[in-house]
């Protein structure tokens, strides 16, 4: 597959997020759309490595989301972790603007 449409730019407010479920090669894949605070926008797993929940409920500070059960925090550029509980990154796809459109490509994580 390639980048589909996931959501319009004006769907993701500043510090918030977006869930979207997309399309990829083996399945739906849950997505948090994420504007961090510098407005850029992120597509990473909606599923916490540690707990299995929902990342599109966290705190987006900075760069980086909140897993709002456990307090696990993430580098929306890299997936990775930033402490403890989870210690397993999550994927992040790659992000296209096209005007108001916003593209992601599930089956290329970074």
């Amino acid at each position: 597959m390639s980048a589909q449409l996931a959501c319009y730019a004006s769907d993701v407010p500043t510090g918030g997020t977006l869930r979207v479920e997309l399309e990829g090669e083996a399945g739906p894949v849950e997505v948090a759309m994420v504007r961090d605070e510098a407005g850029e926008l992120h597509a990473i797993s909606d599923v916490c490595s540690h707990g299995a929940v929902s990342l599109s409920d966290g705190e987006v500070e900075d760069c980086t989301i909140e897993c709002w059960l456990h307090g696990s925090r993430f580098d929306l550029r890299s997936g990775k972790p930033l402490g403890p509980p989870a210690v397993t990154p999550v994927p992040v796809y790659p992000v296209t603007v096209d005007g108001e459109r916003v593209l992601v490509d599930v089956d290329a994580p970074l």
